[in-house]
């Protein structure tokens, strides 16, 4: 599997699209939401207009405004109060249009980012195990968190503000123009040094804000690395280095992020210099254009209005442009993941597995972990014949490629050649996920999930019984210990069950195998962690309820291992001898100083 292919399915763009697609009736909600505070920003000034230049100094009304004459005509008071409470009413609907767009774009941002999480775990589920060997784990948890957590705002939220304040700064120009086109041309001139500022601040944001989410995922990866390996930390007093190299990967994102900050005040800044420069303009001429009588002090008064809201809602897409650059460096971020390859796809069209007979072939398989041409291979030119109900150990020296056998009878890797059967089959004809319920498994790591002892061990058959539970435990030599804590089945383990000792974890798993029977188990380790009395109490557990069922049980230890039928003996990812206990030992050869060099140790 090459994990660094590109994955033509799910894209970052795809899922935000066909989201967006589907709450776009809410879009169009957001959407007129915005067009209807838009229209209530451009007409917030006019009742000040109103008052002053058509009530006060008592001049014409213009056409356009004629559709007030039977108000002005009722008295100046009558006038006045009405358009006087049309200034609430306006603030009213524009409170009201604001609310309705913020709640509605930010729910479907809420909803957007609960999508891409739940679209990128269950990417990173399918991916590799080869890419999940060599990724850091703290860098994926800020992926899915913080980076999905970027975008919330800027593909519903941010997208129909800028269309809000992009409208407004149309309409106020319009009108404007309509008003003074002298006076419009003061505030057109402040605009393009404006524009200016703010995409050259942006397009270093963008920089910054890429390499600052590249740190923060730097820190989170150390953070999990240090906190998963706490014992390792201080059995060797290491506290105060693993702290040194926390401080400077932090400093490094500090820097980054004040640079980011100072980036962003300086675009803010320049919005505010540029509008009191452009306010001052207008005040000034406009007030001398009222002294020639060229223009009523109401419409000094809506363009002076007009300018300062103008620039508001420049500097919100100032802001916005910020909230890009960040968004967009994590949208990349996501996108690098989703453009990576899942494992190869379970064959629809693959034969279900019921009930396996347990027979398993192995053809001249090589594999490698890394599979470029030259690399190391961890099996090379392996074949041996499982019989049906046969139990075969499999022994060697660690990395002798024990483990990797298993792995790939699990469909876990693809080999690189050769052909790998299972009742005669060839392992890919069946439906992998079938084929794994028949089959048991403990792992080299006893790795339990965070939840409650009864969890674990149902996490091998989720409609488990209480009863069938408890047999389980019984047979993994288990049920004793589990109800003597404090609350017996359902004691929450920690995080990958590091509340319990090496040897309950490993019973634990071996429960968790031996829940549902399986027609193949195949057990890695499975009592290296375990005292001699509760090994006897397991393997006569195994000998009745595995019987005439194939067992592989990969193992260093030589105990009970006269009683297998046959034993697999590798070296350096080959087979190199094959036979039982004594036949082997009578061999005198690896197998034999194997052995012995286990008993002197013991």
């Amino acid at each position: 599997m090459n994990s660094g292919k590109t994955n033509p399915g799910r894209s970052l763009r795809g899922i935000i699209g066909l989201h967006l697609h589907k709450v776009r009736g809410r879009l169009l909600m957001g959407g007129l939401c915005m067009a209807g505070f838009t229209l209530t920003e451009l007409i917030a000034p006019w009742p000040l207009k109103i008052i002053f230049d058509h009530i006060l100094l008592d001049r014409q009304i213009p056409t356009g405004l004629r559709w007030l004459t039977p108000l002005l005509e009722q008295g100046r008071s009558t006038a006045i109060i009405a358009i006087s409470a049309s200034i609430m009413v306006i603030a009213i609907f524009r409170g009201l249009f604001a609310y309705s767009q913020s709640f509605i774009t930010a729910r479907i941002g809420l909803e957007m980012v609960y999508r891409l999480r739940v679209e990128l775990f269950a990417h990173l589920q399918q991916l590799s195990l080869s890419f999940h060997a060599r990724a850091r784990t703290g860098e994926l948890l800020s992926r899915v968190v913080s980076d999905t957590a970027a975008l919330k705002d800027i593909f519903a939220e941010s997208a129909l503000n800028f269309a809000a304040h992009s409208m407004t700064v149309i309409g106020m120009m319009i009108i404007m123009l309509t008003i003074d086109w002298q006076m419009a041309l003061i505030v057109l001139a402040t605009l393009p040094v404006l524009c200016w500022s703010l995409f050259t601040v942006y397009r270093r944001i963008k920089a910054s804000a890429r390499e600052q989410r590249e740190r923060e995922g730097a820190i989170a990866a150390r953070i999990y690395d240090v906190l998963s390996s706490l014992q390792i930390v201080r059995a060797f007093s290491r506290e105060r280095i693993e702290q040194e190299r926390f401080e400077r990967e932090g400093a490094s994102t500090l820097a980054e992020g004040i640079r980011t900050a100072r980036m962003e005040a300086a675009a803010t800044r320049a919005v505010e210099m540029i509008s009191a420069g452009g306010l001052c303009a207008v005040v000034l001429f406009g007030s001398l254009r009222v002294v020639r009588g060229q223009l009523l002090p109401g419409e000094v008064l809506i363009f002076t209005a007009y300018l300062t809201s103008l620039y508001k809602p420049l500097r919100t897409l100032a802001r916005i442009s910020s909230q890009y650059s960040k968004a967009l460096a994590s949208a990349e971020r996501i996108a690098t993941i989703l453009r990576l390859e899942p494992e190869d796809a379970d064959n629809p069209h693959g034969l279900e597995v019921t009930h396996l007979d347990g027979e398993i072939v192995f053809e001249n398989v090589s594999f490698s972990y890394d599979p470029p041409v030259g690399a190391p291979l961890a099996l090379e030119n392996i074949s041996f014949h499982i019989r049906p109900g046969e139990r075969i150990a499999l022994v060697g020296a660690s990395g002798a490629g024990k483990s990797t056998i298993a792995n790939l009878m699990l469909g876990f890797y693809r080999s690189q050649a050769g052909r790998i059967l299972i009742d005669g089959r060839e392992i890919g004809q069946y439906q992998r996920q079938s084929l794994r319920r028949q089959i048991g498994v403990v792992l080299q790591e006893s790795l339990l999930v965070g939840a409650s002892i009864r969890e674990n061990i149902a996490y091998g058959k989720l409609d488990a019984t209480q009863s069938e539970i408890e047999e389980a435990a019984r047979d993994a030599a288990a049920h004793d210990f589990i109800t003597e804590t404090l609350n017996g089945y359902e004691t929450i383990v920690g995080e990958r069950g590091s509340s319990l000792s090496g040897g309950q974890r490993q019973r634990i798993c071996l429960a968790r195998a031996l829940i549902k029977r399986p027609s193949l188990l195949i057990l890695d380790e499975p009592t290296s962690a375990i005292d001699a009395e509760s090994t006897l109490l397991i393997q006569k557990s195994l000998d009745r309820h595995q019987k005439g069922k194939t067992m592989i049980v990969i193992s260093h230890q030589f105990t009970g291992i006269e009683k297998f039928d046959r034993i697999l003996v590798l070296r350096a990812g080959r087979i190199v001898e094959v036979g039982s206990h004594h036949e082997l030992l009578e061999k005198g050869g690896y197998y034999h100083d194997l052995f012995l060099s286990e008993e002197k140790g013991g």
